[in-house]
């Protein structure tokens, strides 16, 4: 299997949507490591490691997002995998 890294940056009504905490619960869901935080701009960002099917199934779960968020946009940078991150966290 082969393990990647992703940064995502999602726009749209992602804050004061509990955004962060679900996409916690499903990175969590999916064995998936890193951490969320909210962006000064009003989007919402992300570290993903993991295997790449895993990190590719939370990035499409990002598109959608909370139950009362409403996502417009999601762009993804990939990179090398790192293995720093032992869990999933929110950031601040």
């Amino acid at each position: 299997m082969q393990k990647v890294r992703a940064y995502v940056i999602i726009k749209g009504r992602v804050q004061g949507v509990f955004f962060r905490a679900y996409t916690q619960e499903e990175a969590l869901k999916r064995n998936v490591s890193g951490w969320v935080k909210n962006r000064y701009d009003g989007g919402v960002e992300a570290i993903l490691e993991g295997e790449k099917a895993d990190v590719q199934a939370l990035i499409k779960w990002c598109n959608t997002g909370s139950p009362y968020a409403r996502v417009e946009n999601v762009k993804v940078q990939w990179g090398n995998y790192t293995g720093e991150f032992t869990g999933f966290s929110i950031t601040y």
